[in-house]
């Protein structure tokens, strides 16, 4: 499995949004239409989709 980069300012917010801890979570993979994250201790992976809306906040 590829190794999780820390979330951006932009990616806390869109993770805060769907009710998760930044903290806790790193980015695996960033695509135009969503965000695959991973926790840092359980290693559960996880399909964020990015909306327009999500992205102003």
């Amino acid at each position: 499995m590829k190794n999780g980069k820390r979330p951006t300012k932009a990616q806390k917010k869109i993770l805060a949004f769907y009710g998760f801890h930044p903290e806790d979570w790193l980015i695996s993979k960033n695509t135009s239409t969503e965000l695959v994250i991973l926790h840092r201790y359980t290693e559960r992976t996880r399909h964020i989709p990015k909306h327009r809306n999500t992205e102003t906040i």
